[in-house]
């Protein structure tokens, strides 16, 4: 195994040995307010549960399952509300890229670029976002081996920046499914990088709905237990006060009314897991 590999965004060291850290927030931006609402019940779980945060929102959804589904509010708008997110909570802020020309300007105002899945082999992209020198979280492909993820990883080293992440978010089991191979964790931490793992869009159902994804949120929170129990760095989970009612991924997106009580748990476990003990006398009095 390769030496164990810290990313520091701002001041959150991730690292498959560090405590967890949560990213967080709705599929997609909707404005300004919703944004600041939620980043505040989001800091307030997190606090609570001595838990490091990572703001996460998307200004394009590019993927959508079609034409009609809702895409965001567009790159300049959105940047614009990731900005002032990040001055107000003092919070990093992640979003996606899908085109190599977006990820200088994007860098401009975030600290993590995400690579899609289903762009997680584009070299381009890839490079483009390494060269930035942020932080990039790469989710591996639903159709990709977890060993294949080391030739992703290189591919943004290639551009002399190491802040690399590699995120698990399901593997295609058939039509309109995924399933989570936990084996996935522990291999792409033999890069040594850190690993990430999606609770929200690995109980996604692709398509599942005909012109929208499904997906089965009562099992994000087993899941996320799961790969703490496992060992990663980072657990990503979309939320939202409403998620029946959101423009996208809404069936698999965690209720922030209860986003302390499931951190409450994964904190444990992790603790666990690391073999820090001292945080678990509240949990199993």
């Amino acid at each position: 195994m390769s030496q164990i590999r810290t990313v520091t965004i701002g001041d959150i060291a991730i690292a498959n040995d560090a405590p967890f850290a949560l990213i967080a927030g709705p599929c997609q931006l909707e404005s300004l307010d919703h944004a600041r609402m939620l980043a505040e019940k989001i800091a307030a779980a997190a606090e609570a549960n001595d838990t490091k945060w990572i703001f996460k929102a998307s200004y394009d959804k590019a993927n959508r399952s079609s034409l009609q589904g809702k895409r965001g509010l567009g790159m300049d708008e959105g940047l614009k509300i990731l900005q002032t997110i990040r001055r107000e909570f003092g919070v990093p802020v992640l979003t996606d890229v899908h085109e190599s020309a977006h990820c200088a300007p994007v860098a401009e105002v975030v600290d993590v670029l995400q690579i899609p899945a289903f762009l997680c082999r584009q070299t381009d992209l890839l490079i483009a976002a390494g060269e930035t020198g942020k932080a990039v979280n790469v989710k591996k492909g639903q159709f990709l081996a977890p060993w294949d993820m080391a030739n992703v990883a290189d591919k943004i080293a290639s551009t002399g920046n190491e802040q690399i992440m590699l995120c698990e978010r399901g593997t295609s089991f058939g039509y309109n499914m995924l399933v989570s191979d936990m084996r996935s964790l522990p291999i792409m931490a033999e890069t040594g990088r850190p690993v990430v793992f999606d609770a929200t869009h690995s109980v996604q159902m692709p398509g599942g709905q005909g012109t929208s994804s499904g997906g089965k949120r009562e099992y994000v929170e087993p899941l996320a237990r799961a790969a703490l129990a496992i060992g990663c760095a980072a657990v990503f989970m979309e939320t939202h006060e409403d998620p029946d009612n959101a423009p996208s991924d809404g069936p698999n997106m965690v209720p922030v009314q209860v986003l302390g009580h499931v951190l409450h748990g994964l904190r444990a476990i992790d603790d666990l897991t690391k073999g820090r003990t001292e945080a678990l006398a509240s949990v199993f009095a």
